[in-house]
């Protein structure tokens, strides 16, 4: 069967969408990384060579295959390897700790672990294989691997959460969930030249590399990102796609010789995973070609909205409207619907969910909504509420809520405050315990302007509940690696003095 009609089916696997590239696309370039090129054809016989070496070694289809090292092909060949054997490919953080690692590996059960020179020495049950000896590891050319049987419902990776509220958790998603993120893409994906800048263990990155894969498109890998970098890969390879997070978008608008750069090719950006300010998207609309759509979700699935900046310039406050067949509801705290207008928790149900947590059966519980009807949805754990057009505003996660003094606080409303100083160049706010309120708020941010000056600022244009009970200038604020402030290590600092 041709890719073209697999696609247009209701149901296909990657690994098939792949062989039928190389069939009809042998010479395409598939992914580039670091000046190599690798076409769809030898792709193909990679994958198989790789697939064919995991089954030799005994591995079963849906097992685990661990992976931690940095974006680079050797990484991504492991990942769609595992796929090829039937196996499920579980990409670890680099940036997590050994013992947070050796943790992953035993949550998902791995035989097997390829592994970047860094973590060679991690101690953990599995077989350790080198990224970098895996061309002689592999089977002979020419090597074939048994075909692995797939249904939708079967797990496709395991993708562990970032560790920002405890002990990471792996989140399985199905082949159905993968399905539906490649089958919402479009066949101008087929000749896409897509940037990969965030890292293959986070799924802001999947959502945006499988699609150019399967469709038949190319896909540049940035082992570790930089600005100016990725502009020159842009301008070099005539990118036409790229999901970013925030952080990135602020980092590239903010290079001095931006505009000196050819970005035309580009016809689509995107972004997800953290707060997106309306003022930094009004500056990319502004000044970088193309379409520039903001997507809202969560790596568990449930509900995904979609905003195109373009074409509402007016709601750029907003994270858009549920994209077709994806139901997008709010609750309060007993667990019923709040009516439009209020603020509510946002749950969610579409095609793309998660089967669960991995081994984690009350997490799994606990992240599930159902509604009358019996139908599944997943808490995203986000405060928002949609406004008179059905765009939804987000506010906040849910345990960032402050409560001081029996006032619900919101972080994001002090932070767009914030932001407005002139010697603020990022910042964050978090809830404090307090003996007094129960919760106060304290200010964390970058810039070049003095601590106490910004605080008497800030108190004297917020209301008296919403007052910064201290606030302390840093060199940087803490990020993961996709981008999110990790307010947790901030209130852990604070309250460690």
């Amino acid at each position: 069967m041709t890719a073209e009609a697999m696609l247009a089916g209701d149901f296909a696997t990657l690994s098939d969408l792949l062989r039928a590239h190389a069939a009809e696309r042998p010479a395409k370039p598939a992914l580039i990384c670091d000046g190599a090129v690798l076409d769809y054809a030898d792709l193909n016989r990679r994958l198989d060579r790789f697939a064919a070496a995991l089954q030799r070694d005994g591995m079963q289809a849906g097992e685990a295959v661990a992976i931690v090292g940095g974006n680079s092909i050797p990484v991504a060949l492991a990942f769609l390897g595992a796929l090829r054997a039937g196996c499920v490919p579980a990409p670890l953080a680099p940036s997590a700790t050994d013992e947070q690692l050796t943790a992953m590996v035993a949550d998902c059960a791995a035989p097997i672990l390829f592994h970047d020179a860094a973590h060679a020495g991690l101690a953990v049950a599995a077989r350790k294989v080198p990224l970098d000896t895996i061309g002689g590891w592999v089977a002979p050319e020419g090597a074939e691997p048994d075909r692995a049987e797939v249904s939708p419902s079967d797990p496709f990776n395991i993708i562990y959460s970032s560790g920002t509220t405890g002990v990471p958790k792996g989140i399985v998603q199905p082949h159905a969930m993968r399905w539906a993120h490649i089958a919402r893409a479009s066949a101008g994906f087929g000749e896409a030249v897509t940037m990969i800048a965030t890292p293959l263990y986070s799924n802001t990155t999947l959502v945006s590399f499988l699609p150019t894969l399967a469709w038949g498109g190319t896909a540049v890998l940035m082992g570790k990102f930089d600005a100016a970098t990725f502009l020159q890969l842009s301008e070099l390879h005539r990118a036409t796609h790229a999901m970013l997070v925030p952080v990135q978008y602020q980092r590239i608008m903010a290079l001095p010789d931006f505009d000196r750069f050819d970005l035309s090719s580009y016809k689509l950006k995107t972004s997800t995973s953290a707060p997106f300010s309306a003022a930094l998207k009004a500056d990319v609309l502004r000044r970088w070609p193309g379409l520039l759509i903001e997507y809202y979700g969560m790596t568990e699935g449930g509900g995904t909205t979609l905003l195109v900046c373009n074409a509402h310039p007016d709601k750029l406050h907003t994270v858009g409207q549920p994209i077709e067949g994806h139901d997008i509801r709010l609750i309060d705290e007993a667990g019923h619907e709040v009516p439009r207008g209020e603020m509510g928790e946002v749950i969610g149900r579409s095609p793309a969910m998660m089967t669960g947590y991995h081994g984690r059966e009350q997490a799994t519980d606990a992240a599930t909504w159902y509604d009358a009807k019996g139908n599944r949805f997943i808490r995203h754990g986000d405060i928002g509420r949609f406004d008179e057009d059905g765009f939804l505003v987000l506010m906040d996660r849910k345990k960032d809520l402050i409560i001081s003094g029996g006032f619900n606080i919101y972080p994001s409303d002090l932070e767009a405050v914030l932001a407005r100083h002139p010697g603020v160049a990022d910042c964050a706010v978090v809830g404090i315990p307090s003996e007094q309120w129960g919760e106060t708020p304290v200010g964390f941010y970058t810039g070049s302007a003095d601590p106490a000056e910004v605080q008497d600022w800030f108190n004297a244009n917020v209301a008296k509940t919403q007052r910064l009970a201290a606030i302390e200038k840093l060199d940087e604020l803490p990020r993961s690696a996709i981008g999110k402030i990790l307010k947790r290590e901030l209130r852990d600092a604070w309250l460690a003095r």
